[in-house]
């Protein structure tokens, strides 16, 4: 694995942009831009290993990473939206 600066900047941008998407489909769940950056890498993590174990593939390109780490970021607000229910 050959991590670059171009590929971080990447991510981070993807992380941002899906962070906010994801903030915008899970109303209350506004984080400010570092948190939404957390919860769109997050959210990409979780559409990497969901994705594939459902058969799922959105394509390789930008706009297809966009939307896995948003859907995976709306599963993750989702999940913390709950447990501060039941908390």
């Amino acid at each position: 694995m050959d991590i670059t600066l171009p590929g971080i900047i990447v991510a981070l941008i993807v992380g941002a942009i899906a962070g906010w998407l994801a903030g915008q489909v899970v109303k209350g769940s506004g984080f400010g831009l570092v948190g939404n950056i957390i919860v769109g890498i997050i959210g990409a993590l979780v559409a990497s290993f969901l994705f594939p174990a459902l058969g799922i593939g959105l394509g390789g390109n930008i706009l297809g990473s966009i939307i896995a780490a948003a859907i995976g970021a709306v599963i993750v607000l989702a999940i913390v939206a709950a447990v501060r229910r039941t908390a």
